[in-house]
């Protein structure tokens, strides 16, 4: 290299890389809201019931936000994780609850469901030419009638109680000193393993690749069927996952649970830095997107603001991360080219 070409490497090279990655305006927009409802809800969100209420919220989204957000990039949605989390709780709790049988087969049960639920939707998906959010929108009202008329029809009300076995309730359901639920360390867990397959094995080129061109990448040999059904049963799985937990730690499970999560997963994503035209983003976006809901939701409880607020620091949060997000990616791609 001669002595008058530029520098690439070095930490003000590493800065700089690091502020061009779309998931830096994430990372800001985590602080700043921290600090703001830190600043006006005082030593009771900056301890442990605050952090308890942030990550509680955010290891169940969380959850369901990292497969959602791999569709996304892959550039397909899916709407019908709002009905796979209480079909899946209510299945755990009729099998366990109603029927008696041990806990671990209800919680087989209730994955089992999601994952299959995700094989149609991929299925439907890759074989026809209907748009994802049709099919899942159509197997979503699906999920949710089945769920709602099985329901009534076997245990004759729209809720099922159970008590959970002790070992299953420590694993899924349980809650250290009564704040810190299972549930976040599980989310740790989903998102190392999805960082993992989306960044570092070969898989993640392919996913990488559906969402940047879908005919190129089967022309390039890319299995695009088989890719999209993992991908759907993934996402069922992880809110079946969510759903199994919840019923762990409530022993109860009702029909009506679940819708919010639809919007609550996609909003975290797209705050992470998700492209919606799909073929960028990253795992550390979304779980800082996911952190960045859910302070703003708990921070409105804590900081005694008017809850309407809420919405409103939500709508204006997603929109400044649409377009922050496609600043930092013309910054990157002017970069790249540079270069």
């Amino acid at each position: 290299m001669s002595p008058d070409a530029p520098r690439t490497s070095g930490p003000a090279a590493s800065i700089g890389n690091l502020i061009r990655r779309p998931e830096f305006g994430t990372l800001i927009g985590t602080i700043v809201v921290y600090v703001f409802f830190a600043s006006l809800g005082g030593k009771v969100f900056l301890g442990a019931p605050g952090w308890s209420a942030f990550l509680t919220m955010a290891a169940e989204v969380g959850i369901i936000a990292l497969p959602v957000g791999l569709l996304m990039i892959a550039g397909e949605l899916d709407i019908s994780v709002g009905a796979v989390v209480p079909a899946a709780a209510l299945t755990c709790a009729l099998v366990s609850g109603h029927y008696d049988l041990p806990t671990w087969y209800g919680v087989l049960a209730g994955l089992a469901v999601g994952l299959m639920i995700g094989f149609i939707n991929g299925y439907l998906v890759s074989r026809t030419a209907i748009p994802s959010l049709i099919i899942t929108i159509g197997t979503m009202f699906g999920t949710m009638g089945l769920t709602l008329g099985l329901t009534v029809l076997i245990a004759g009300s729209t809720g099922v109680f159970m008590t959970p076995d002790p070992v299953a309730k420590l694993m899924l359901g349980e809650s250290i000193n009564f704040m810190f639920r299972v549930t976040i360390f599980w989310w740790l867990g989903f998102a190392l393993v999805i960082y993992y397959l989306l960044h570092v094995a070969p898989w993640g080129n392919w996913v990488f690749a559906l969402g940047g061109d879908r005919d190129s990448a089967r022309n390039a040999g890319i299995p695009i069927r088989r890719v999209t059904i993992s991908l759907y049963m993934l996402s069922g799985f992880a809110a079946a996952f969510v759903g199994v937990s919840q019923v762990l730690t409530f022993g109860s499970a009702q029909v009506a649970a679940g819708q919010a999560f639809i919007f609550n997963s996609i909003m975290c994503v797209v705050i992470g830095g998700v492209l919606l035209t799909g073929g960028a983003g990253s795992v550390v976006g979304i779980v800082l997107g996911t952190l960045t809901f859910s302070i703003v939701n708990q921070g409105i409880f804590f900081s005694g603001l008017d809850p309407n607020y809420g919405s409103i620091i939500i709508g204006a949060l997603l929109l400044i991360a649409v377009m922050s997000n496609d600043t930092f990616r013309k910054l990157a791609l002017s970069y790249a080219t540079k270069k």
